[in-house]
């Protein structure tokens, strides 16, 4: 995600928050939902057009998160965003090993196989490696 991808999807999501805060005054806390912590910062589209779902980097905990248009459910605890680069570095310098996802290119973009509309598969071009 760009910079302005990432300040905007971040304050939709923040304000989502607000909103939901403001639906929960007078619930009890444990009735109360959580849709973002401000300590959540969008770093990854899983979409190379589409900024709704992706991974955001939790400040507090330096751990990376799935996010989407849906209200955010606490999931499988993912890489940390050094490990998560890591691997991305890995799998894009000996694609053939890749386990994760497969890198590939269309249009001269890089976009992970995962990531890719079924209508455009056949445009996208593995990494040779």
């Amino acid at each position: 995600m760009n910079l302005d991808a990432v300040a905007t999807r971040y304050r939709l999501k923040t304000g989502a928050q607000t909103r939901q805060a403001a639906l929960d005054a007078g619930r009890p806390e444990e009735e109360r939902i959580t849709v973002w912590e401000a300590t959540r910062i969008p770093v990854i589209a899983l979409g190379p057009a589409d900024h709704t779902m992706g991974l955001y980097l939790d400040t507090a905990t330096g751990y990376l998160g799935f996010f989407s248009g849906e209200v955010e459910a606490p999931g499988d605890v993912l890489d940390t965003l050094v490990t998560y680069l890591e691997e991305a570095a890995d799998m894009l310098e000996t694609p053939a090993l890749a386990v994760r996802d497969k890198p590939g290119l269309i249009g001269g973009a890089l976009v992970w196989l995962s990531s890719v509309d079924p209508a455009h598969e056949q445009r996208w071009q593995p990494l040779s490696g």
